[in-house]
């Protein structure tokens, strides 16, 4: 046995070898003369292939030698039919499970799978090597102007699919879903919308609104008023747990896995927003959830907030992560604070990695002046003291 463990080929007879590398990787190959010449057909390593897997690979490699054939281009035939017969679905939703660590959290996982799923059914059943970009412009175009961002995200999973299927052999040519040289000359560019992709109020208008959002006596609009109070996303609030608050020092600390950057934020809570945890305090024994959905236990869905816009208060015009937007043009034109105070506020990613790793604290403080200030100005049309009785659910 300490033969075999020295650099070089060593025969098991019939055109089988174990091969031993110089640093002592072994691997199994078939040595055979085609057209005068010597070919190598490699079987795999010791480790992933058995002396007795490799002895059935050579013997079924001498058959097709025997009927005259070439076992090396025999065995490229099969993997390409075998490559033909799977589907960009099959792929797609392996390609999600092994990629699956990367993503921020299971929501990100799930939205992935979830556009792949639904968006690009029709490219599901279709064989890798036979996406075009026929098909791909097929799935996109009924998308592209009236769902612009989720249209530009399929695109690009889209092509993150096809780019790996190419990696692994399993297609050839270029990316039928590439943008830059190739679908931007198909498809009209994006509407610049307002910042963020959100519809927004302008900033002068929110007080009002606050106002006639205080009217309501659903979870939901308070709910939406602390989102508004805090410059918060959706699923930042929905998913806001009473563990996360500490009211003695009036904080909020949003876990990394519901924030977009995968980040810790804390948010520092003005008056209003610790009165509306106040307000909603009974409701406490459903559940963890700071504002408990109409199921026992169960947060609010994500449309909740947008539901109660569109629907009850008829403002189809404007979106709830729109309303960061407002804050963020109020913080800019009518306060002084600066720049990278405000960006903090949002958790947006401010500077390059030098300039982040210099900025280690998170500005709380300077937040906190910053977010009671946004308070007095939204809060300034109501000035009442109006007490209206809180309904868990419905509007």
């Amino acid at each position: 046995m300490a033969a075999l463990s020295k650099p070089g080929r060593h025969s098991d007879g019939g055109g089988l070898y174990l091969v031993v590398e110089p640093k002592g990787a072994k691997r199994w190959v078939f040595l055979f003369r085609w057209s005068g010449k010597l070919k190598e057909m490699g079987f795999g390593g010791v480790s992933a292939v058995s002396l007795a897997n490799a002895r059935e690979k050579a013997a079924t490699a001498r058959k097709v030698l025997d009927a005259g054939r070439n076992p090396i281009e025999v065995r490229k035939a099969a993997a390409s039919e075998e490559a033909a017969r799977i589907t960009f679905g099959t792929f797609a939703d392996q390609l999600v499970d092994d990629i699956k660590s990367g993503f921020r959290n299971e929501k990100h996982r799930w939205q992935w799978k979830h556009t792949l799923e639904v968006y690009a059914a029709k490219l599901r059943e279709v064989p890798l090597d036979e996406v075009s970009t026929e098909k791909v412009l097929e799935v996109l175009q009924p998308l592209w102007q009236s769902k612009q961002e989720t249209a530009s995200r399929l695109r690009g999973r889209i092509e993150r699919v096809l780019d790996a299927a190419k990696a692994k052999g399993l297609r050839s040519g270029e990316n039928p879903a590439r943008w830059r040289g190739h679908l931007d000359a198909l498809l009209p560019s994006r509407k610049k919308l307002q910042r963020g992709h959100h519809p927004a109020m302008p900033y002068a208008e929110v007080p009002a609104f606050i106002q006639e959002l205080r009217e309501r006596s659903a979870v939901a609009a308070l709910m939406m008023e602390f989102a508004i109070l805090s410059a918060s996303r959706t699923g930042e609030v929905v998913g806001a747990k009473w563990s996360e608050i500490d009211r003695k020092a009036r904080v909020w600390t949003v876990p990394p896995e519901r924030m977009k950057a995968g980040k810790e934020h804390r948010v520092p809570l003005g008056p209003r927003a610790l009165e509306i945890l106040a307000t909603v305090e009974p409701l406490r024994a459903e559940g963890d959830y700071v504002f408990p959905g109409p199921r026992k236990g169960k947060p609010f869905s994500n449309m909740a907030m947008l539901a109660l816009l569109k629907k009850r208060m008829e403002r189809p015009d404007i979106t709830v992560h729109g309303f960061r937007s407002s804050f963020r043009d109020w913080a800019g034109e009518c306060t002084s604070f600066p720049r990278e105070v405000a960006e903090a506020a949002l958790a947006h990613v401010v500077g390059d990695e030098v300039e982040r790793a210099y900025r280690r604290g998170d500005a709380l403080e300077k937040r906190r002046n910053l977010m009671l200030a946004w308070e007095e100005f939204i809060t300034s049309a109501n000035t009442d003291d109006k007490v209206v009785p809180l309904r868990v659910a419905g509007d």
